[in-house]
């Protein structure tokens, strides 16, 4: 028999990686501005200004910084 937890974690959905810009330093974290104007808290090393990647509110590193396009379906 396998284990049911484990069944059920892998019907669950990845973390997405996400894009977003340093607009706050915090002694308790990071607040990142996504591009559709949301904010984020997350935990990490990162600078003011600088965009960053981000997956469950953990900076994986630095983004380029390219230019950005939203488009709405």
């Amino acid at each position: 028999m396998s284990n049911l937890f484990k069944v059920f974690q892998s019907l669950l959905p990845d973390a997405p990686l996400l894009v977003g810009t340093v607009i706050s330093v915090q002694s308790s974290g990071y607040i990142i501005l996504l591009p559709g104007g949301s904010q984020v808290k997350a935990r990490g090393a990162a600078s003011l200004g600088q965009k960053v990647f981000i997956k469950d509110n953990v900076i994986q590193g630095q983004a380029p910084d390219l230019p950005l396009t939203v488009i709405e379906i």
